[in-house]
């Protein structure tokens, strides 16, 4: 079984140690969704909500909440982030929002919980601006797609 690195050899939580570890480039990304009634779906995609334009709006604040992810994540490391890209879809199928978001840096420490604090910064964002129109909608599927560098390598979600 696989050792948790944030869990010390007496149980504790504590941050762990990277200054050891060569800088590699880091790459992670991840996708949620935001799921809605079609009269919600109908008003975004008109951009006819009071707020404004709700996709541009999600989009800046998922980038923001990537570079405060050590604000938010207690025993996550500050990062000088090299990229982040937030992307919202409309699906018509679903209805709502797709959100995906990448990250990269060149550093000691994976950048996954910026990608996904991004994703989940940017359907927060979505719900607060359509919550007038409608308090059912449904943040899913937050989940890390796929992960590059670092000592544990390429990771990618099948399917």
């Amino acid at each position: 079984m696989k050792k948790l690195t944030h869990i010390d050899e007496k149980g504790k939580a504590h941050m762990v140690d990277v200054g050891a570890k060569p800088d590699t480039e880091r790459v992670a990304i991840a996708r949620g969704e935001v799921k809605m009634k079609k009269a919600t779906f109908d008003l975004i995609a008109a951009g006819n909500l009071k707020k404004g334009d709700v996709l541009t709006v999600a989009q800046i604040a998922g980038i923001n909440g990537a570079k405060r992810t050590s604000d938010l994540i207690p025993l996550c490391h500050p990062l000088l982030l090299t990229h982040i890209s937030v992307q919202l879809e409309l699906d018509k199928s679903l209805p709502g929002v797709q959100i995906s978001a990448s990250a990269r840096l060149r550093g000691k420490t994976g950048v996954e919980m910026e990608a996904l604090t991004a994703v989940s910064v940017a359907a927060l964002t979505i719900y607060d601006m359509a919550k007038a129109a409608e308090k059912t909608m449904v943040i899913q599927n937050i989940h890390l797609v796929e992960k590059s560098g670092g000592k544990s390598g390429h990771f990618k979600v099948e399917g």
